[in-house]
């Protein structure tokens, strides 16, 4: 059995939410009416994956997030309408620990609760089995626990070199490109692969991020802050530069496509033929249509499914290189794992590795 503890201010909601479980037969549910609740319950009852609410009274959500994975650490998926028209606050659920979200439908939820049941259950599953890891926020549960309560300072990006920016030199015909594609537990993953590239990196990076169309604007600007590249959303045609970061558009995939003579990135309509968006096989596929494999590099990091792992394991056959996240640092090993069993990872790298690897496998300037 799964265990459930749903955190949410309306008895409404719950009694949906606890309807969906019970109707799988292999969950066991429990309920606190808001943050202080949650921590109260959690000692004893030791759920499998905590659903949170954002807007409560007493406690709300992302407190309650930061206490627990601080104090009782385990897996979280944030559930609230919040999440969904407040993309800032989603992201910064995901950067204190939660491992997922499922935005809740607006208006009469008890009339669209149906539509939702899949996504919610598939998430709450993948938490389940989701692995925490060990370091994050260590630091902080240290100071905790030591009475320093005051967290460390977040990492400043690297300033940028003047004429970094939209006005830099379009690549040279036959430059390379880096596809990286992520799902549950990405943005945190996009991090540690994206601050530790220099702003000379000499190849753009496209990523497509399973997300929807509210938060991959929202994930492009915090990213933007962060790097030392630029980092943008593609929402049109886009001249693909070096040492610029481009992030799909999500509930639609991002594609390359050759004009002139260079490739840009386009914002296309999800296609039914892929599952997820924004789509990495569809990616890949796009980009080996209008480069030479050996100048294409496939990262494939944290996510439940298997997107991403066909085309990059077409990839490696063509003579690209690809590299995918080890299971002992993916929150949930599903894409890479799926590309490791397929045996299209040339390279199997924890996360703290990765960025590293990255810079050993492409040309310098």
């Amino acid at each position: 059995m799964i265990r459930v503890l749903i955190v949410d201010d309306s008895p409404l909601i719950r009694r949906l939410l606890g309807g969906i479980f019970d109707a799988e037969g292999d969950f066991e549910v429990a309920f606190a009416r808001d943050g202080q609740e949650a921590l109260a319950l959690l000692p004893a009852w030791k759920p499998d994956v905590v659903t949170l609410d954002v807007q409560m009274p007493n406690m709300d959500g992302l407190a309650c997030l930061d206490r627990i994975m601080l104090e009782h650490p385990c897996p979280v998926v944030m559930v609230s309408s919040l999440t969904e028209a407040g993309a800032d606050t989603t992201l910064e659920a995901l950067d204190l620990g939660a491992v997922d979200y499922v935005p809740k439908p607006g208006g009469a939820i008890s009339l669209k609760i149906e539509a939702l049941a899949p996504l919610l259950v598939e998430k709450v599953r993948a938490a389940a089995s989701a692995r925490l890891p060990k370091s994050k926020r260590l630091r902080d549960r240290v100071r905790l626990r030591t009475g320093l309560d005051r967290p460390p300072p977040r990492p400043v990006a690297p300033s940028r070199p003047s004429g970094s920016g939209a006005g830099a030199s379009s690549p040279a015909p036959g430059d390379g490109i880096v596809l990286v594609g992520a799902s549950t537990g990405g943005p945190p993953a996009l991090d540690a692969l994206l601050m530790p590239l220099p702003a000379s990196f000499p190849w753009p990076i496209v990523i497509a991020q399973h997300m929807p169309a509210t938060f991959t604007g929202s994930l492009a600007r915090r990213l933007d802050k962060l790097c030392a590249m630029p980092v943008s959303e593609v929402v049109g045609p886009t001249p693909l530069l070096p040492g610029h970061v481009y992030i799909g558009r999500g509930d639609a995939d991002i594609i390359l496509s050759a004009r002139g003579t260079g490739t840009i990135a386009l914002s296309a309509p999800s296609s039914p033929d892929y599952r997820w968006h924004p789509s990495v096989d569809r990616l890949v596929e796009s980009a080996m249509a209008h480069r030479e494999a050996a100048r294409i590099v496939g990262i494939l990091m944290t996510g439940m499914g298997n997107d991403g792992a066909r085309s990059m394991t077409r990839l490696r056959a063509a003579g690209g290189r690809t590299l995918a996240e080890a299971e002992e640092t993916a929150v949930v090993w599903g894409m890479p794992g799926e590309l490791v069993k397929a045996g299209g990872a040339e390279i199997v790298a924890p996360l703290d590795r990765i960025a590293a690897r990255l810079m050993d496998m492409v040309p310098s300037r």
